[in-house]
């Protein structure tokens, strides 16, 4: 149903809503505001239509709001070994033959 909506619904209004299920020949849609909602609302006959000229077995929709919110960014903070930790890690690498990790830990134990 999802493949079908984004196919017969302007791509704006489909990059801000999505099929959430199929109940009993009723297409329930959820919107991402309340703009995209009303024009889904306006276009709801255009799309049962639409939905039934591909075959799909629909009589209604039912627009839901549903506000996305994307989750905050938070900042990247460099990790920094402490002393001990780099001590560590170099005591290993003199242990270690020639390798990748090797290389890779003296490497990490050079980082300030």
């Amino acid at each position: 149903m999802q493949q079908h909506f984004e196919s017969i619904t302007p791509s704006g209004l489909a990059h801000n809503s999505h099929v959430l299920k199929l109940d009993q020949q009723t297409v329930v849609i959820a919107a991402n505001n309340g703009a995209v909602a009303t024009k889904l609302r306006q276009m709801t006959s255009e799309l049962i239509s639409l939905f039934q000229a591909r075959g799909c077995e629909v009589t209604g929709i039912q627009i839901k709001v549903q506000v996305y919110a994307p989750p905050p960014v938070v900042p990247h903070k460099p990790l920094i070994l402490g002393k001990a930790a780099r001590d560590a890690l170099n005591k290993l690498d003199e242990n270690l033959p020639d390798s990748p990790l090797k290389a890779a830990l003296h490497r990490l134990g050079r980082r300030p």
